[in-house]
């Protein structure tokens, strides 16, 4: 689902990310919620952030500097990434 030709609210940025964490990098459902840190909770490393940034690129169909992401820790920290780089014009 390419995000620009539709209305992408919070909870659907939500899901897409969880959605992706699950099925790219295997981590269990139970594990994450919106306060779950990258790192210490869900085991991302610095490789999966860039699959993970990829991956919300094809989502979002914005190019992702990597200022936009440099203070996300938690995952609703992801989400608030992605939700302002959305709201930039493209």
């Amino acid at each position: 689902m390419s995000a620009e030709h539709t209305t992408v609210t919070r909870d659907d940025i939500y899901v897409h990310v969880r959605s992706t964490l699950i099925e790219l990098f295997e981590i269990e459902a139970d594990d994450i919620h919106s306060e779950a840190r990258l790192y210490e909770d869900l085991d991302i490393d610095s490789i999966d952030a860039v699959d993970l940034v990829v991956e919300l690129k094809k989502f979002t169909g914005r190019r992702i500097e990597a200022n936009d992401f440099k203070s996300v820790r938690t995952l609703n920290d992801v989400v608030n990434a992605v939700e302002n780089l959305m709201q930039r014009q493209a």
